[in-house]
């Protein structure tokens, strides 16, 4: 493996990498939340799948997103 180390990246894609994890983090976060409260007859799918969809999947804040717009059924 030739790949890059931490202590070899430069300062500003260090504070990069770890900007994106925090974002991806709160999406998450925001996302699973949402998910626990909301009724099951809200949700488009089997919450359980979606829970681990949002857990598991290292999506760079694409599954959280998937789940706001696809996931949740619109309220009248």
């Amino acid at each position: 493996m030739n790949g890059k180390r931490w202590a070899d990246l430069s300062p500003a894609q260090q504070r990069l990498i770890m900007v994106g994890a925090v974002v991806e983090s709160v999406l998450k976060a925001v996302a699973l939340a949402d998910l626990a409260r909301r009724p099951a007859s809200q949700v488009r799918g089997p919450k359980p799948l979606w829970a681990l969809v949002l857990t598991l999947a290292n999506s760079l804040g694409a599954a959280p997103v998937i789940y706001w717009l696809y996931g949740r059924r619109k309220i009248a």
